[in-house]
């Protein structure tokens, strides 16, 4: 569900919008005159969103390495770099 509130609800409503970003770990759009503004999102959110963006990051760049014929990483190295990520993404979940 996308939550959208007019720009002024954040001066206004600052605790209520803190409290569903936290609660939905979803972002909250802001409109200004009607036209999206800004988006606001929990600090744990953009954490893991973060760490998200990182690992795809990762994989492509190995994806496009390996396409072009470079030497890859054995199944023990792959696991381990994957047991490492899903860990440092679920980290930011944690409060």
């Amino acid at each position: 569900m996308m939550n959208i509130k007019p720009s002024a609800a954040i001066r206004k409503n600052y605790n209520e919008i803190s409290d569903l970003c936290k609660r939905s770990g979803e972002p909250v759009y802001l409109t200004k005159n009607g036209e999206g503004d800004l988006v606001v999102m929990d600090i744990a959110s953009y954490a893991r969103r973060e760490s998200m963006l990182r690992l795809r990051e990762s994989l492509l760049v190995a994806e496009e390495s390996r396409l072009q014929g470079n030497s890859g990483h054995s199944v023990d190295d792959v696991s381990s770099m994957m047991k490492a990520a899903v860990r440092e993404v679920l980290g930011g979940q944690r409060k």
